[in-house]
């Protein structure tokens, strides 16, 4: 009987994990989840502060309960894999809650430790109202401070997908909404021409844009924040949701001796098989060669990765018959009363 081990419970790792039961019926599968919840919903988490998914636990699309009930697959949660011992072919797990250690040893050890967001070390940035969006309880904190009846201000950082998204659903809760992007346009992966009017939309409906104007510092008056931006401008604000970009979650892999690229994904052949041949790993945190240019590239976004888990299962399961062939990273955003998509 298998062992195989899963670092990640989001749309990678329990979604190799189903594959992985469909496919082998006696193996043990045991998926190891930093964080308290797995299998949620990524995209649905600004609609869920915005008010638009009402019900929190919409955004469950697995409990450990369930999948151990359904599946008999253990999940793990407040389980951090802090070190890899390739020869020994075990892992080590810190309990989140009470920080002890233990050792697991694997067969197969899959890692789908996702994206964290970008945090650089901007003055200030460590601000208590200061937010980043990566899980639920992410969203907890920021739904829980929009919910504040002195929360009348936000400012978002970034016009990348999540920031758009944020930028929506706080002004659909009623506050005053500026964004911030260093770019001299929001979605950078479209034309100008077509961001233009994407601006022009957000304005319309209230959002003030500050576009070709990084953030150079943050400061604190009375209980409010103040945004400081390159141009000289103060933007005072009740809360701040920094959505810069992320980069893979990878830093618990640095001495364990997996190659890993200059951003520190992780490099992986057509099946998703690492530097080392036990290891696979899948998601946000890998790169790949693009079909289109050849050049290695990542592409963080749930679509891919559910699709690599039905792959990378299968992989293991059929021994490498069907390749990856990458992805060209199409995605859509709704911005208001528009549909933005890109591909390529």
């Amino acid at each position: 009987m298998a062992t195989y081990l899963i670092v990640g419970g989001v749309a990678g790792g329990a979604g190799v994990a189903a594959r992985l039961r469909r496919r082998d019926e006696h193996a043990k599968i045991i998926i190891f989840e930093r964080g308290e919840h797995i299998s949620f919903a990524n995209c649905g988490l600004p609609y869920y502060a915005g008010g638009v998914i009402e019900d929190r636990s919409s955004l469950f699309v697995m409990t450990p309960e369930l999948f151990k009930r359904v599946l008999d697959v253990e999940a793990r949660v407040d389980s951090e894999v802090v070190g890899i011992d390739r020869a020994k072919k075990t892992i080590t797990v810190r309990n989140v809650k009470d920080d002890t250690t233990y050792t697991q040893a694997y067969d197969h050890l899959i890692l789908s430790p996702g994206a964290t967001p970008i945090r650089p070390p901007i003055p200030g940035i460590d601000h208590p109202s200061i937010m980043t969006l990566r899980s639920v309880n992410d969203i907890d904190r920021i739904k829980t401070a929009v919910d504040l009846s002195e929360t009348k201000r936000a400012v978002v950082i970034g016009g990348g997908f999540i920031g758009l998204e944020m930028a929506e659903n706080l002004k659909h809760r009623g506050l005053e909404v500026a964004l911030v992007e260093a770019q001299e346009q929001v979605m950078g992966v479209i034309d100008y021409d077509f961001a233009a009017q994407v601006q022009q939309h957000m304005r319309k409906k209230g959002v003030a844009l500050h576009l070709k104007d990084p953030v150079k510092g943050f400061g604190s008056k009375d209980k409010s924040v103040l945004v400081e931006l390159e141009s000289g401008k103060v933007l005072e604000t009740d809360l701040v949701i920094l959505s810069i970009g992320v980069r893979p979650d990878t830093g618990f892999l640095k001495g364990s001796g997996i190659a890993l690229s200059q951003t520190g994904a992780i490099v992986v052949d057509g099946y998703f098989t690492t530097s080392d041949p036990s290891i696979r790993a899948l998601g946000d945190a890998i790169c790949f060669a693009c079909p289109l240019t050849d050049h290695s590239i990542t592409i963080p976004l749930a679509g891919p990765a559910n699709k690599q888990a039905r792959l990378l299962a299968d992989a293991l399961i059929d021994g490498n018959k069907r390749p990856y062939k990458g992805t060209i990273g199409t995605s859509i955003a709704k911005v208001f009363d528009l549909t933005v998509a890109s591909t390529g």
